[in-house]
């Protein structure tokens, strides 16, 4: 289970990497704050399907009314949602 922001990122990455990406993830993602979808980082179906992986990867269960894009439309807005879910981040 990732125990800091940086690791709750890398698992991001990592997993946009496998799914979408091929390895450009992180040069995709030049802005933590910049959005997936306007930056055609994720669709509507890769927002759906990181959800999933992330419920499962961490033994979460995600509020669906909180899936927004507020809270998970850029790596920053999704690893402070996680972190709320997670607990503080270990130094």
């Amino acid at each position: 289970m990732p125990n800091s922001d940086a690791e709750l990122r890398r698992l991001i990455i990592d997993w946009l990497d496998d799914q979408y990406h091929f390895g450009d993830a992180e040069q995709l993602i030049r802005d933590d704050e910049q959005s997936f979808l306007e930056t055609g980082v994720l669709t509507s179906l890769g927002f759906v399907q990181l959800v999933l992986f992330l419920e499962q990867r961490l033994a979460i269960t995600l509020d669906r009314a909180a899936l927004t894009r507020e809270n998970f439309d850029g790596m920053g807005r999704v690893v402070r949602h996680l972190r709320a879910h997670l607990g503080p981040a270990s130094a």
